[in-house]
């Protein structure tokens, strides 16, 4: 059977369109990267990172995992789940403190009037949800919501921030080069004078989240 010639463009469009958006829901998936790994020991080890030089950085299904040695790697790997476990349970203690919200990011119910919230880890975010449906819904639209929850730390923190300078060029104000850069890792807000500050600040959080704690406590 002989296709018709004026159909062709049509079909090309349809074609194109179909990969456009195939692409296009890819690349929103590969966009929710995470939060880095914050806590300040070595999950199977329970050793201090940095301890035993620099830590290893390891990713597991895209969650960024840190060691204190490259031993502690194949270990993991043996049995992720109880080590996500120990994770897990301490960033909850970590970041429930911060949590900006009373109401569940997905529903907007009031967290606490379905039973207790659930908390859930999110590449080792801590996400507060009124009951256990919402987190399929959520993950459909991680980066929508975390944006949402990202601008929910900043509208909460931003008043008793007690940094003017920025947290890693210590001698740079935050609005001396190109910020003031607000940036939100483990529902916390951080603050810096530009991008590159940023990713250093990723490279060693630890580091750098002391100084906010003690600027705190002086506050």
């Amino acid at each position: 059977m002989r296709m018709n010639r004026s159909k062709k463009p049509c079909v090309l469009v349809v074609c194109f369109a179909f990969l456009w958006l195939k692409t296009g829901m890819a690349q929103a998936a590969e966009s929710v990267a995470g939060d880095v790994y914050m806590l300040d020991f070595c999950p199977v080890t329970g050793e201090k990172l940095g301890s035993m030089g620099d830590p290893v950085v390891y990713k597991h299904d895209g969650r960024d995992i840190r060691f204190c040695c490259a031993a502690c790697e194949p270990k993991f790997k043996e049995d992720p789940a109880k080590y996500l476990k120990t994770i897990d349970a301490k960033i909850v203690e970590l970041q429930k403190p911060w949590y900006p919200l009373e109401t569940c990011i997905v529903s907007g119910e009031k967290l606490g009037a379905m039973g207790d919230p659930i908390d859930y880890v999110y590449k080792n975010r801590l996400v507060r949800f009124c009951c256990e449906g919402c987190i399929a819904k959520f993950e459909a639209g991680a980066a929508e919501y975390l944006k949402k929850l990202d601008e929910a730390v900043i509208a909460k923190q931003l008043a008793a921030y007690p940094l003017q300078m920025c947290l890693v060029m210590e001698d740079k104000k935050i609005t001396d080069r190109s910020g003031p850069v607000d940036f939100v890792l483990g529902n916390r807000l951080y603050r810096f004078c530009c991008n590159t500050c940023v990713r250093n600040f990723k490279a060693n959080p630890q580091k750098y989240i002391s100084k906010l704690d003690e600027a705190l406590k002086k506050k």
